[in-house]
């Protein structure tokens, strides 16, 4: 059911600065910058090979990434695995014990369809499963 490792996201507190470090230093490309409302987040996209990157900045401190960043600093935030059956892992996970922290999936960057499993069910990692 896991097809790939989709992307890995970064919380960071200002794009800009970021970019020029992945752009400009790297040599990544930018594809793209896209506002999730719904995450009070600005995310660009900057791919890696067959996965991305994405630079997470929060337009809001209330949001998940901006009580993140005011937790833990700027760094690794999640890894997001890619599905073909979002709905059918979540059930399989819940029925095998895992804590969920979205029971039902819902949109995401990319108008990919997500949700987390909480880090307490995964040794400390936020992961997020992903279906396109």
């Amino acid at each position: 059911m896991f097809e790939k490792i989709d992307h890995i996201g970064i919380a960071v507190k200002d794009l800009d600065r970021a970019l020029r470090f992945y752009r400009d230093q790297l040599g990544l490309e930018l594809k793209e910058i896209e506002e999730v409302d719904e995450q009070k987040v600005k995310v660009a996209f900057v791919p890696v090979s067959e996965s991305n990157l994405e630079l997470l900045e929060p337009t809001d401190s209330s949001g998940p990434v901006g009580k993140f960043l005011a937790k833990k600093g700027e760094g690794f935030h999640h890894i997001s695995f890619r599905v073909s059956d979002l709905e059918g892992k979540l059930k399989q996970l819940q029925e095998q014990g895992g804590e969920l922290i979205d029971t039902e999936p819902r949109y995401g960057a990319g108008g990919a369809k997500i949700a987390f499993i909480h880090p307490r069910s995964t040794g400390g990692i936020l992961i997020e499963l992903c279906e396109h």
